[in-house]
Formats: C-alpha cells, structure tokens, sequence
C-alpha cells in the first residue's frame, strides 16, 4: 500500500525561483558556494548510487553490514514492537540499507507505516515502485520536499509515535554549527520518547577518508561537476565544466572533509540575465562531510534535547548508528 504526497502549494514555479535564487546568491557571495542539495537530479541521483559502490567508499558497506547483520538489535533499540509508530527517514534515497529494517519490521508484525522524506521526487517514485515489489505488505507514504516541512506535514497527518532514520553520515553534510541547529530544530518536532536513529562517521586514519571523497575513477568529480550540467540547464546558463577541476581536503584535526570545484581559467559565465566572474585558481566550496568522535556525538545529543540510548556500530568500529530519545 503506498501513496505519495507533495507539499501543499508547491509549485513547479516556486522551486524554481528557490533553486534560481540560492544558486546565484551563493555564486555572488565571497568565497562561493552552492548547495550540496542541488547535487540531487535524476543524474546525480544516478552518479551518487555508483558512488556508494565504489570500493573506497567504505561508508556504505559500513553502515550496510549494520543493517544487514544488527538488524534485530536496530529493531529493538528503536523500541519496534512496543506500540504503533511512524517510521520516518530523512533523505531516504533508494533505501538499500533502511529496507533490511523495514523487511524485518513487517515480517515480525510491527505496527508502522514508512515514510521516506527526499527532495527527489524520481527518487521516491522509484522507491515506492521497488518497495511495493520487494516489501508488498510494507505500508509506504512517500514524501517530496525539505525535511522539515514534510515533518509539519507528517505531524498534521498523523500522531503517532515517530522514529526518525538519518542515515549514511547525512548529519555530516553539515558544517557542526549547523548539525547543532539542525539536531535542535528536529527536536522541536518531535516528542518525548520518539526516536531518532541517526548515522556518524568517526575519525579514522585520515587517508581512508580522503580517498572515499577522491576516487581515481573520477565518479566523485563527475558527481560535483554535475550540479554544473544541472545550472545550465534548469537556468539556461553557460557553464563550461571542461574548466572547472573537482578538489578535496581532509583535516584530521577538526575532522572536516570539503570539496571544492576550481575555475582552471579567468572566465565569465552567464545564468540567465546575471554574468558570474571566475578568476583562474578561484575555489568554488561545495561540500563539507564532517567527521566525529564518539564524545562529540554524545555532546551534540545532550545539548539538543535527546539522550544518547546506544551506538551500533559495525565491524570495523568505523560508523555508528546511535540512537538517541527525545527527553
């Protein structure tokens, strides 16, 4: 059974003039950037999934052994079978990892209804298509739009108890100052004694992570570089991303990993009726995957208003699903 819902007077034309408006108020800002939200169309979505396969993206298999070999311990610690809820995952994307969880839900008769949150909306078409094949008895409401305005919507459609799903180090796409205000908005949504199941990557050895973020293949660079494709196309601009370079860092100290895109040339670019200059060498930010210690996951729960239950972590003790309740 599934449904899909839009937001309420959402049109075509106002995601457009939000996509507009943030793509070139951060190109004229100084240094630049753009919204890693924006990496999300049909090819990015495409480029993403190939990605979580590369072999030295080791985040996915981390958090996928989680989900494959704990998953009853995920179940439990989300306090599954004690009455009905609202399994609620943000940024769901094709739900590889999530739907171990939800096949074992439904085949031990836990009372829930899924209801995965994307800004994609072809990426909740196709999962809702692959879940009603995979999961038939699954009870699916699909959900397109920013988090927390789908939460608005959720909260209005349903009182049940809510577990929150935030996985694949999401909360790392995150500056930290932002994850807090984050971590305290999604408070304010919630209840006491919901649950939110949310994924960190730990600091490791520092070439592990860069390589994940740098593959020799190039995926990562064509995955960037696509948010330019995606410019000129939805704002009929005039990008070349032939001159533009993808570049990544790691600092093991502070644990902040960020990509770049660097202008390989002094060059003007138009986007719709507004030129952008770039001077050869500038940097373009697009990216930070925030990495974190164990302590400063536990802080970040105490200060926001939940308090940390458990970590599950997989073999390698490289990423952790901690769970957290609402206090």
């Amino acid at each position: 059974m599934r449904r899909n819902i839009d937001m309420e007077n959402f049109s075509y034309t106002e995601t457009q003039d939000k996509f507009r408006n943030e793509i070139l108020n951060g190109l004229k800002e100084n240094p630049k950037h753009l919204l890693s939200k924006y990496f999300y169309d049909k090819k990015g979505d495409l480029l993403f999934q190939q990605i979580m396969k590369m072999p030295e993206y080791y985040l996915t298999d981390c958090e996928l052994e989680i989900f494959t070999e704990k998953t009853a311990d995920l179940a439990n610690a989300i306090n599954a079978f004690d009455e009905p809820f609202d399994l609620i995952e943000l940024g769901a994307g094709d739900a590889t990892k999530s739907s171990f969880l939800l096949d074992f839900l439904v085949k031990q008769n836990a009372d829930f209804t899924y209801m995965p949150i994307d800004i994609s909306g072809n990426i909740i078409e196709v999962l809702e298509d692959r879940l009603a094949l995979k999961i038939p008895d699954l009870h699916i409401v699909g959900l397109n739009g920013e988090y927390f305005e789908m939460l608005d919507k959720v909260n209005e459609i349903s009182s049940k108890r809510k577990v929150i799903l935030f996985l694949g180090s999401n909360i790392g796409n995150m500056e930290v100052e932002e994850a807090y205000h984050f971590c305290s908005e999604l408070r304010q949504k919630l209840n006491p004694g919901d649950i939110l199941l949310i994924g960190f990557d730990l600091k490791k050895n520092p070439h592990t992570i860069l390589q994940a973020y740098n593959d020799k293949t190039g995926i990562t660079a064509a995955f960037n570089l696509n948010l330019l494709t995606r410019i000129n196309e939805g704002l009929n601009a005039d990008f070349d991303v032939n001159t533009f370079q993808h570049y990544q860092t790691y600092d093991p100290l502070t644990g902040a990993c960020r990509s770049y895109l660097i202008s390989l040339k002094d060059q003007m670019v138009t986007i719709e009726n507004e030129k952008i200059q770039f001077k050869e060498n500038e940097a373009v930010y697009m990216e930070i995957s925030q990495k974190y210690s164990l302590d400063e996951i536990n802080v970040m729960a105490a200060k926001n208003g939940f308090e940390p239950l458990r970590e599950i972590s997989d073999s390698k003790k490289w990423f952790i699903d901690a769970i957290w309740e609402v206090v």
